[in-house]
Order: C-alpha cells, then structure tokens, then sequence
C-alpha cells in the first residue's frame, strides 16, 4: 500500500507542477467508520452529510469511509465508498487545494491515529488541510453529551432504571473519556447512567457490578456508537442483553446511534465551523 501511495504521490506531484496557476478551492471530506446497514446510514451518516452541504453550502462536501471491511463489503454489493486516501486523491484530483477534515468518531483514539498519518503522506499537495475533533475532545464537548444523553434517554425514576451506554473502546489512551463521561454523568445526579465498552474500559463486568449495587433491576442498553450498526445489532442487543439477564436483570434496547440525535450531530458541525472560522 504504502508503494502504491508514494507511486501516485510521483504523479500527482508531476501534474501540480505542470500547472502555472493553483486556484484555491476548498471542500469539507467527512470520514466515516461506516457501516453496512443501510437503516442507520440513512439516519446517521447521511444525515450528518445532508446537514452539512446545508450549513456551508458554498463549500463542496464529500465524504469517505475508514473501514477497509465494511467498505470491501459494500462493495460486493454494488456500493462503492473511497478510503480517505482515495478521496484526498479524488479531492486533489478535481483542484482542491484547501480541505476540512472532519471524522464523526467519538474518541481520539486508534482511527484518528490512522487518519492523521494518511493525511500526513498527502500534505505537501494541498495548501492547506485541517482536521476536526472527534465528540469527545475535552471537558465541555463531554458535559454537553452527557446533558444530551440524559434527555434523550430519561430513566424511569420510579422503577429504579438504570441506563447503559455501551461504546465500542480503543486500546489508545483515549479510553479514559469513557470514565470521565461515566463520572460526568455521576456527579451530575445521575448516577443510574452508566458507560461501558465493548473492547476497552470500562468494560462489561465493571457496569454489571455498579448497576447489580443499585436497588433497581431494570436496565435499558443504548449504543454510545455512531451508528447502530453491527455491534449494536450483535454484541449489545444480543451478547450484552444475555449477560445482564444472566444476573436477573430485566433488559430493554433502545437501539438508535449517536449520529440520529440532531443535537449531537450539531456538535460535529460546530467542530467543522470551528475549522473554517481558523483559516
């Protein structure tokens, strides 16, 4: 891959020099995970897509998909996504020169990593490129989520429900702003919201052990996950409901992803308006 990239990387230089005049053109890329379920790409990644052409509707809005298996997937069926590298490629390519990067993850965690390294092999071919905050970035970005959540999933006080916000985790350090939503969450008066993760910390056995703590036995498993894709189809609804209801807990799902939720969608643009206010 990475002969590949230096290989394009020759010709694309070749073609800029050959040009006497660069005119600035600027275009926003969103980058996705992705996802296979056409439902929830509908209602999360094209929604936040169709937001933003409508906020900035002078700039040019595209977007790409992370995730080399579920774009291989879509592409069996007919669908076809570019990587980031393809669409910086693509971008370049039509004469844009300036780019706002912006991921709909959720940490800084392992995907950002990966996503800055690609931009960086690109750089030197654009004037200037930016790249977005994922949700959670800092303290207010957290509060602001956390505030968001709690209305959107109201407990139902007087069975004693507990809400369970299952995130997907990174092995980055960036797994610690799962822990300081879960407390945000707490110290705020809700301390029957908990947040757990799927492959990181806080994991399963750790919200298991607060909620069975607490006297109620009610418990609604919601996806701290963009999209309600494949791991809230498999691991929450079905593996994460099994072992709560293994411990005599009754379980209810409220499947919906983060990026259905207007006002966390309006979080992601912000961090878009923050970028064309810097340039």
């Amino acid at each position: 891959m990475r002969t590949f990239i230096t290989i394009l990387i020759a010709i694309l230089g070749l073609q800029i020099q050959a040009q006497d005049v660069i005119s600035e053109r600027t275009a926003i890329l969103m980058v996705h995970f992705g996802t296979t379920y056409d439902a929830t790409r509908q209602k999360t990644i094209e929604a936040i897509n169709e937001k933003a052409r409508q906020t900035f509707k002078g700039l040019e809005v595209r977007d790409c998909y992370s995730s080399r298996i579920v774009t291989k997937r879509l592409k069996s069926r007919g669908i076809t996504k570019d990587s980031p590298v393809e669409a910086l490629f693509r971008l370049r390519a039509d004469g844009f020169t300036k780019l706002i990067i912006q991921p709909t993850y959720i940490v800084d965690g392992v995907e950002m990593d990966l996503l800055r390294r690609e931009v960086e092999q690109l750089r030197p071919f654009f004037s200037s490129i930016s790249i977005g905050t994922p949700l959670l970035y800092d303290v207010e970005d957290a509060k602001r989520v956390a505030d968001i959540l709690v209305k959107r999933h109201p407990a139902n006080k007087k069975k004693r429900e507990h809400i369970l916000l299952v995130g997907h985790g990174t092995p980055t350090p960036a797994t610690a702003l799962y822990s300081e939503i879960d407390y945000i969450l707490k110290t705020s008066g809700n301390d029957n919201y908990h947040v757990a993760t799927i492959e990181g910390y806080p994991a399963q056995e750790d919200a298991i052990r607060l909620i069975k703590g607490g006297k109620g036995r009610q418990v609604t498993l919601v996806p701290f996950l963009f999209v309600a894709g494949d791991h809230a189809s498999n691991d929450i609804s079905k593996d994460w409901k099994e072992a709560l209801e293994q411990e005599g807990l009754q379980v209810k799902l409220q499947i919906e992803g983060l990026g259905e939720i207007p006002e966390i969608q309006d979080i992601y643009i912000e961090h878009i308006k923050k970028q064309t206010e810097a340039k």
